[in-house]
């Protein structure tokens, strides 16, 4: 017999909330967005990383893993730009339950660093065998590819937080350095996935858990942040990064002793008919992850600096 009235309980209810929602989510023409400098570089970005994959699509330019990574990074940036305008131009950013400053730095950030290694990557594989009008159609999207990184590159320096800004963590150099850090270990996973060599040896068992620890925290930090929920913690945030910085550079310093100890000790490089020969990929495989450990150790001990600097000493006492 209550279930009349809690029908119409229920229904008050969800009309509310709708009307609520409704409101929150009034759509309201931002054309100013399109116009301000930032809004230009994302437009540039858009035409460029479109004109890109629209360029090698032509002749299929894409076969291989190096072909398909290329065509995923201009489609992958072309589809978050186009949505990060879009949500800029109908004023919806705010309405959206994360912190839209840090999600678009940090975008930014991995779009730079992204369509960067596109822009060596794609006319290293292609250009080189290719022929005709075909080879035309992929030194142009290389050109548009580079032209993408630049405004990329323009974008985080445009929303990159000044010093004596007090900003989203990810717009800040410490922030900012979190997502290359993230991303340079990517890309050591994927010299990792190419053979099991690390496997042999504990040292270098070692090496994989600290590039995976690692990893791990800093995406926690980054998701925490976009999602607002860094600064809710029960902890000093920012004692807490500099604690785990400190971690992280300790563990990279045994990484870029261990790593090539065991990975070059009595191995010189072998003579290939072709560098894609299986021990000449797997031995410059293990050089490019050696490179890379060192990238990450700098970056770390430079956001340490960064960190310290925001913290004990900008951060009046």
């Amino acid at each position: 017999r209550f279930a009349p009235s809690l029908r119409r309980t229920l229904l008050k209810v969800t009309s509310s909330t709708l009307h609520f929602s409704m409101r929150k989510l009034t759509l309201r023409f931002n054309g100013r967005s399109l116009i301000s400098p930032l809004g230009i570089v994302r437009l540039l970005e858009i035409f460029s990383s479109c004109t890109a994959f629209s360029l090698a699509a032509v002749y299929q330019s894409y076969n291989g893993n190096y072909g398909a990574w290329s065509m995923f990074t201009w489609c992958f940036c072309f589809i978050i730009s186009v949505f990060v305008v879009t949500m800029e131009l109908i004023s919806l950013d705010a309405a959206l339950p994360l912190s839209w400053q840090d999600f678009t730095s940090a975008f930014s950030m991995l779009a730079t660093l992204m369509i960067f290694t596109t822009s060596i990557v794609y006319p290293a594989t292609f250009i080189p065998s290719c022929k005709g009008y075909k080879c035309g159609y992929e030194i142009g999207a290389t050109v548009m590819s580079s032209l993408c990184f630049v405004a990329y590159a323009v974008e985080v320096g445009l929303t990159r937080a000044k010093a004596s800004e007090l900003s989203n963590f990810l717009t800040t150099i410490p922030g900012l350095l979190k997502v290359f850090e993230a991303y340079v270990a990517c890309l050591i996973f994927a010299l990792l996935d190419k053979f099991s060599y690390y496997r042999t040896f504990p040292g270098l068992e070692w090496c994989v858990a600290v590039y995976s620890i690692c990893f791990i925290l800093t995406m926690v930090i980054i998701i925490l942040t976009i999602g607002r929920c860094l600064g809710s913690l029960p902890i000093p945030v920012e004692k807490t990064l500099i604690a785990y910085n400190i971690l992280a550079v300790l563990m990279y310093l045994t990484v870029v002793v261990v790593w090539p100890l065991y990975s070059f000790r009595d191995t010189p490089r072998p003579s290939c008919n072709s560098p894609h020969d299986a021990p000449c990929a797997n031995w410059d495989n293990r050089l490019g992850i050696t490179f890379l450990s060192f990238f990450n150790l700098i970056a770390y001990i430079v956001d340490f600096a960064y960190s310290y600097k925001m913290v004990f000493v900008t951060t009046p006492v």
